[in-house]
């Protein structure tokens, strides 16, 4: 029996996911905004939203042009939260996925690139997107614990496009990654 090495193992999903939710945050504080589809632009976020807006002094956009959480812990923050149910906009996240792993998303090599593809959009998962305070008065008392480990990832759009509720959700590897890269 031949065993994978890691390098392997993490090039690849058992499946794809799907994009179930947009939500815009056109200004700090301003309740989020469902959409059916939304503008990626490369190096800066989505359009409409309050991160696109901001320019980055960095040469391929800030890191957290775009935040992502996965629908299946919506249901584990509201167990958590002993609600019965939870509002995915109320988390203040750009894009609810739902099927795949988003951690596994990051890649664990620097010298191999794992992007995540949303339909014509490619990004590159930068990081955990961790709770802010807001999280403690938008979910009551606890909610900034419930939401560590919980609070999905930040991600830099790579190449831009249309985003549009229902579109498949994949993992991009090794040498496709790095051949998309180039059309940045």
């Amino acid at each position: 029996m031949q065993t994978d090495s890691l390098r392997t193992l993490t090039q690849h999903m058992a499946h794809a996911g799907r994009l179930e939710a947009i939500f815009l945050r056109p200004l700090r504080g301003v309740a989020c905004q469902s959409v059916r589809a939304a503008e990626a632009i490369a190096g800066s976020g989505l359009k409409g939203d309050r991160t696109a807006s901001q320019p980055s002094r960095q040469a391929l956009g800030g890191k957290r042009q775009v935040t992502l959480i996965q629908a299946e812990h919506i249901d584990v923050l509201a167990e958590l939260l002993q609600r019965p149910a939870l509002n995915a906009a109320l988390l203040r996240r750009n894009l609810l996925v739902s099927g795949i792993n988003l951690l596994a998303a990051k890649s664990l090599f620097k010298d191999q690139p794992v992007w995540l593809k949303i339909g014509e959009v490619c990004l590159e998962i930068t990081g955990p997107c961790e709770p802010c305070s807001k999280m403690e008065t938008l979910l009551g008392h606890g909610g900034y614990n419930a939401m560590r480990g919980h609070g999905g990832v930040t991600a830099r759009i790579i190449t831009g496009g249309q985003l549009i509720v229902g579109d498949p959700v994949q993992l991009v590897a090794g040498a496709l990654a790095t051949n998309q890269a180039s059309l940045f």
